[in-house]
């Protein structure tokens, strides 16, 4: 199922894209506003969400979060459609609005969410600390992170990709990169399989994926890696300069982090996710987020329940 973008949205993306590029000069910005084609009158319209009532969960989390009266949620702030924060602090993308309707339904409205940014680096600690009651932001699940952290989704399915200058013709995936600098961030599933001697590749590892694409527009590296999804928007910021190789070598699958031994809100969380899959507001979340970088719709992964 592909997905459908009007012209006026192409053309916005391409507008802001030219606007950026000439203010930030050669090498560019990387922190750069994702795009202004979500204010267009024919772009797609974020869905709004029902805030449940008296909501009754035997969760510790959730029973904390009640009694302060809002909920903090850990997410990215540097990935443009997924998670991430403008100079006027607010926060917009795909991985937003999953939080924002899981929390709904959990009797949150988006007035009683805080959001915290956290680094991939330190997610399992935070999520360990009770720092965050929830984290959403591309955060792969796998069996060394299911024994520190619970999970509950999928919710999307990425795959790790390459990100490099829009001229580069010697990067064509993974196989090429022998010799090459490739960057990518602390903590990341990418960056492990990156390192891999089968590619023979050097790595530069930054805090944040912003950084490595810094480094890309400063010819400082020949590649970033992390998931399609990420790169894709990266290079809708800058699509004079930069390109998704588009050969993903990885399955990514983005789950929402807790408490490990907090089995009830797991449920409740998979239960959100999937009321909001069928009831259409996953798919118009995406669209006017994701779905805006050049990502194409696919249905959301079966959950696992556990």
């Amino acid at each position: 199922m592909k997905l459908r973008k009007s012209a006026a949205v192409a053309a916005a993306i391409a507008a802001f894209a030219l606007t950026a590029t000439a203010c930030g000069g050669d090498s560019g910005n990387a922190g750069d506003k994702p795009s202004d084609a979500s204010t267009g009158k024919d772009a797609p319209k974020l869905p709004t969400y029902t805030v449940a009532k008296d909501v009754s969960i035997d969760s510790p989390t959730l029973k904390k979060a009640q009694s302060a009266g809002k909920i903090v949620i850990g997410a990215k702030n540097d990935q443009p459609f997924l998670g991430f924060e403008d100079t006027d602090r607010k926060r917009s993308g795909f991985d937003i609005e999953i939080a924002k309707m899981v929390a709904a339904d959990l009797g949150f409205g988006p007035d009683q969410i805080q959001f915290e940014t956290v680094d991939s680096n330190v997610r399992e600690t935070t999520i360990s600390k009770g720092e965050v009651d929830l984290y959403v932001g591309t955060y792969t699940i796998n069996d060394e992170r299911k024994k520190q952290v619970g999970f509950a989704g999928p919710y999307f399915l990425a795959g790790a990709d390459l990100l490099v200058r829009k001229d580069d013709s010697a990067v064509t995936g993974p196989d090429s990169l022998k010799g090459k600098t490739v960057c990518s961030i602390k903590g990341s599933t990418p960056l492990q399989e990156i390192k891999k001697p089968k590619y023979g590749a050097k790595t530069v590892e930054l805090s944040k994926y912003s950084e490595c694409v810094q480094q890309l527009l400063n010819n400082e590296v020949d590649a970033v890696t992390t998931d399609d999804a990420i790169l894709k928007g990266y290079a809708a910021q800058r699509p004079t300069k930069l390109k998704v190789v588009g050969k993903p070598f990885t399955e990514e699958p983005y789950g929402i982090g807790m408490n490990k031994d907090d089995k009830a809100l797991r449920d409740a969380v998979s239960d959100a996710i999937e009321a909001h899959e069928k009831n259409g507001d996953y798919k118009k979340a995406y669209d006017a987020t994701l779905g805006l970088s050049g990502s194409t719709y696919t249905e959301p992964p079966a959950l696992e329940r556990y």
